[in-house]
């Protein structure tokens, strides 16, 4: 991880102050060297930092506007959804549909595969290199004495809200970063909560049991605001079910898969994605038609997720047991009984066992890459974790991803590239022929 102390033009140890006759380019990359560098901050879960942040980053101005859209005062709406997985795939559609519809809408999602910028967007446009420095840097010199210091995600949070505050969006769609109840999101007043599936993931922060997530993830339900539910394992739904009282919130489950239009995105778990999708809009009075609906839910880019890259190349950003059943799911779907060469690089803080278990039924043989992302399990661990899985696959290790690439399409099956969010990045950046993301992430 590069913890750069100072913004400096490279190569000249020289300060750059952003907005000067400087390079942006530059002014881009250093910004984004202190923004990598709190990472040495870790993970600090509450809400104290953020509220403060955005409070006092904008003079309260968009915490204000923001504010007053959730109550109803302006025409803006603010979408919150958590969940462990599908939760990106809803946000990605409500901001289809949105710009569909002609709704101007900002949208912030993490993390990012190629560009930091991907994060945040309005009206489907990422956040320019030149906006990402200037508001990074004003952040900078605002917390440059706080203690505690706010973290990566906090301040990621305070620059999104803040784009979506000036570019005056109609729509504001959130994902949450980790959990819910103690995310950075969940210091904005929503209109309407969605939470998608439940599972196992970041049980290091969320909590050993499915209760104990769900607990965390229904934190994002507040008082008398809808909330818009998928269908969840009994001790998630009862959780959902106590907050949801708690609150006053009235409480729906998506029991009815959206079938009337085609989806752009494969799997039929998509369609219960984008039932919830319709229904968060709906519930906030978006005025959006059946047409817009469709084409919305039909022109939607989603990469790494089943991404079909060429007739033979499948990229998907499955990164736990249960996104991994999911996908193998879709596999099935798409594919029937044809199995798959496989290219895998797990996360090593992940349940990696109960991931290749996933696969392994749809996998033929499997191909183990070196890959940049320092927090990737050693290929040799993997192939231990295989060897282990019956029935054995036959499984090679490989210095780099055009090496595995080159190894799987000389075999004769369909390729399945999975494993990781951060994978699939560095996938699409190579296959794009584009640099690989900055830096990676821990949200």
């Amino acid at each position: 991880m590069n913890r750069v102390g100072g913004s400096r033009a490279r190569g000249t140890g020289k300060p750059v102050r952003v907005g000067s006759s400087e390079d942006a380019a530059t002014n881009y990359r250093d910004a984004l060297s202190w923004l990598y560098s709190l990472q040495r901050f870790g993970i600090k879960l509450g809400l104290e930092n953020i509220q403060r942040l955005l409070d006092e980053c904008c003079s309260g101005v968009c915490v204000k506007r923001l504010a007053l859209a959730a109550a109803g005062a302006s025409k803006c709406k603010v979408i919150h959804v958590a969940g462990t997985n599908g939760k990106g795939s809803v946000c990605a559609m409500i901001d289809s549909i949105c710009r569909a519809q002609g709704c101007r809408a900002g949208l912030f999602t993490s993390p990012h595969l190629v560009t930091f910028r991907e994060r945040i967007r309005v009206n489907g446009d990422m956040i320019s290199e030149d906006a990402v420095a200037k508001g990074l840097t004003s952040i900078r010199n605002l917390v440059a004495n706080w203690d505690p210091h706010p973290t990566f995600f906090e301040v990621v949070t305070a620059l999104a809200l803040k784009h979506f505050s000036d570019a005056r969006v109609e729509v504001v769609i959130l994902e949450t970063g980790l959990g819910g109840r103690l995310d950075a999101t969940n210091a904005i007043q929503s209109a309407v909560s969605v939470i998608t599936p439940i599972d196992f993931d970041h049980e290091k922060w969320l909590g050993k049991t499915i209760s104990e997530i769900a607990a965390e993830k229904a934190g994002i339900i507040k008082q008398g605001v809808p909330i818009f539910c998928a269908l969840q394992r009994p001790e998630a739904e009862k959780e959902i079910r106590a907050r949801a009282a708690e609150c006053g919130a009235p409480l729906e489950f998506a029991t009815n898969p959206y079938d009337r239009s085609p989806i752009a995105l494969a799997g039929s778990h998509q369609k219960e994605n984008a039932a919830l999708a319709v229904a968060a809009l709906r519930a906030v009075k978006i005025d959006v038609d059946d047409s817009a609906i469709a084409r919305g839910l039909e022109s939607i880019d989603w990469p790494a997720r089943f991404q079909r890259w060429d007739e033979r190349t499948i990229i998907d950003g499955a990164h736990n047991p249960a996104a991994a059943r999911m996908l193998a799911e879709t596999w099935r779907e798409m594919f029937g009984a044809q199995r798959a060469t496989l290219i895998l690089a797990i996360l090593s803080d992940k349940n990696l066992c109960e991931i290749c278990e996933a696969l392994v039924p749809i996998t033929d043989s499997v191909v183990l890459p070196k890959i940049q992302s320092q927090r990737a399990a050693d290929p040799g661990e993997l192939a231990n974790v295989l060897a282990k899985i019956r029935p054995a696959l036959p499984h090679s290790i490989t210095s780099s991803i055009g090496k595995a690439l080159d190894l799987a399409r000389s075999r004769p099956h369909p390729i399945l590239i999975t494993g990781s969010l951060h994978f699939a990045g560095e996938v699409l950046a190579y296959l794009r022929g584009e640099p690989a993301a900055f830096e990676e992430c821990t949200q």
